[in-house]
C-alpha cells in the first residue's frame, strides 16, 4: 500500500509526446523538495553568515546545494525504480525496533523544520501588520487549513500554488540585490571553499546552519514518495526516462533554491558587513535596517513579503513530509489535518514559551538551533537512503554504479564529519 495514497499514480505522463511535454508533466516533485531548502530557517542562518563573514560562507550554500542535488536524485531513484519511498523501505529492511528508532528521529527534524516555519511566518506576520511574535506564533497554530483546502483542487494545483510562491521569493530577492548592488567579484570569490569555515568555532556552526537548513532530512523521505505520483510503466525502459525526467526536475528547482539562499546571504553581506554591522543575525533586525541602509523605502516590505511566502510555501511540504513519514514508517493513517495540528502544536508550543520568556530576539536564536538539530538528524535518513539505492535486490538494474556509490558514501562521509566536528566544538 503506497503512502499519500490521495496523490499516487494521479498525474498522467503522455508517453508518446514530445520530450518537452513529458519533461512538463514531470516537473512539480522537485519544486515541492526545493521549498524546504529555502524555507525561514535558511534565513537566518544565511542572513548571520552574510552578516558575520561577508561573502566567505557562499561556498558553503554551494557545497551544501551540489550535496542536495546528489541526495534527491537518489531519492527519486529509488521511489521510482524500487516503487518505495524511503520510509517504506526501511520499515520493509530494517528491524522494528530500529524503524522506531528512525521513525522518532525523523519526527524531531519535522518538528525543528516546523518550528522555522511557525517563527518564520510569526516573524513576517509581525514586520507587515505589526502583530505582536506571541500572537503570530498563535495564529500560525491554524495554518493547518491551507494545506486541505489545497488538496481539495487536486496535487498539480499544490503544486501550481508552490511555484507561483516561489516565483514570487525570487523576485522579491531580484529586486533587493539589484537595489543593494553586491561586490559581485568578492560574491564569486566566496564560492571558493575557505579553511577558515572549518577553524572559526562561530564560522562552522553557522556552516553546520547552512548545511542543516540547506540538506533536509524529512525531503528525502518526501521526495521519494512525492515522484510516485506520476503514472510510470513497469518496464525498466519507462522507469528509466522517469529517473532521467526526475532527476532533471529536482536539479533544476535546486538551482532556484540554491539562487534563493547565496541572494539572502549576498543581500546581507552587501548591506551589512560592507557597513561594518557584522552583527545583524535577527531576521526583524534586518529587516528594520534594509530600507535605511539601501535608502529604498520598500525594502523592507518586500523582504518580509518573501519571508511570509516562504513561511506558507514551508507549510505545505512540511505537511506532506509529516503524512508520508508516518505512513510509511509505521503504516498508519490519521485524517491530515490531524497529523497537521499536532505536529503544529509540538512546534507552535515552544516558539511561543521561547519568545514569551526571551523577548522576540530569543526567536532568531531559535531559529539557527533548530537548523543545527536538522543537520544533526541527516545521518539517520542520508545513509539508509544510500544504502538502499546501493543494493540489486531493492533496485535491480537501477542500483547505484560504483562511481556514483562512492560518491554518494563521501558526500555522507562529509555531512557525518561537520556534524561530529559540531558536536566536538560544542563540548
Amino acid at each position: 500500500m503506497p503512502s499519500f495514497t490521495e496523490g499516487h499514480h494521479s498525474v498522467a505522463v503522455p508517453e508518446g509526446a514530445s520530450w518537452w511535454r513529458r519533461f512538463l508533466a514531470f516537473a512539480g516533485p522537485g519544486y515541492l523538495v526545493a521549498v524546504g531548502y529555502m524555507d525561514p530557517g535558511n534565513w537566518a542562518t544565511d542572513i548571520g553568515g552574510g552578516s558575520a563573514f561577508g561573502y566567505m560562507l557562499l561556498s558553503v550554500v554551494l557545497v551544501a546545494s551540489l550535496m542536495a542535488m546528489l541526495l534527491q536524485a537518489l531519492s527519486a531513484r529509488l521511489g521510482i525504480a524500487a516503487g518505495l519511498d524511503l520510509a517504506q523501505a526501511c520499515r520493509a529492511h530494517y528491524s522494528r525496533r530500529v524503524t522506531i528508532g528512525l521513525w522518532v528521529l525523523c519526527e524531531i527534524a519535522i518538528i525543528a523544520c516546523d518550528l522555522a516555519e511557525v517563527l518564520g511566518t510569526a516573524i513576517a506576520l509581525q514586520l507587515l501588520f505589526r502583530l505582536p511574535l506571541v500572537w503570530g506564533v498563535i495564529v500560525t497554530a491554524f495554518d493547518v487549513f491551507l494545506i486541505l483546502a489545497l488538496q481539495r483542487f487536486g496535487f498539480r494545483k499544490i503544486e501550481a500554488v508552490i511555484v507561483a510562491l516561489l516565483l514570487v521569493i525570487g523576485g522579491c530577492f531580484l529586486f533587493e540585490l539589484a537595489v543593494a548592488g553586491p561586490d559581485w567579484a568578492g560574491a564569486a570569490g566566496g564560492l571558493v571553499p575557505s579553511s577558515r569555515v572549518v577553524t572559526d568555532p562561530k564560522a562552522l556552526y553557522l556552516a553546520i546552519g547552512i548545511l542543516g537548513a540547506t540538506v533536509m532530512p524529512h525531503n528525502l523521505y518526501l521526495h521519494s514518495s512525492l515522484v510516485q505520483t506520476r503514472v510510470v510503466a513497469a518496464d525498466d525502459a519507462a522507469k528509466a526516462r522517469a529517473i532521467g525526467f526526475a532527476t532533471l526536475d529536482s536539479s533544476a528547482a535546486l538551482f532556484l533554491a540554491f539562487f534563493i539562499n547565496a541572494a539572502i546571504l549576498v543581500l546581507a553581506a552587501a548591506t551589512f558587513h560592507r557597513a561594518g554591522r557584522t552583527d545583524v543575525a535577527d531576521i526583524a533586525q534586518a529587516h528594520e535596517l534594509l530600507a535605511p541602509m539601501l535608502g529604498v523605502g520598500v525594502a523592507g516590505t518586500v523582504f518580509a513579503v518573501a519571508l511570509l511566502a516562504s513561511g506558507q510555501n514551508s507549510t505545505v511540504t512540511g505537511t506532506l513530509a509529516g503524512q508520508i513519514v508516518m505512513e510509511g514508517f509505521l503504516d498508519l493513517k490519521l485524517p491530515v489535518w490531524l497529523r497537521r495540528l499536532v505536529t503544529r502544536l509540538l512546534a507552535v508550543v515552544p516558539a511561543a514559551i521561547v519568545v514569551g520568556v526571551a523577548g522576540d530576539r530569543g526567536a532568531t536564536g531559535l531559529l539557527v538551533l533548530s537548523q543545527v538539530i536538522l543537520s544533526l538528524q541527516l545521518p539517520f535518513a542520508v545513509v539508509p537512503l544510500v544504502a538502499f539505492t546501493g543494493r540489486r535486490d531493492v533496485m535491480g538494474r537501477f542500483a547505484s554504479p560504483r562511481w556514483l556509490a562512492w560518491l554518494a558514501w563521501a558526500v555522507t562521509a562529509a555531512i557525518i564529519g561537520l556534524n561530529a566536528t559540531l558536536l566536538w566544538s560544542l563540548v
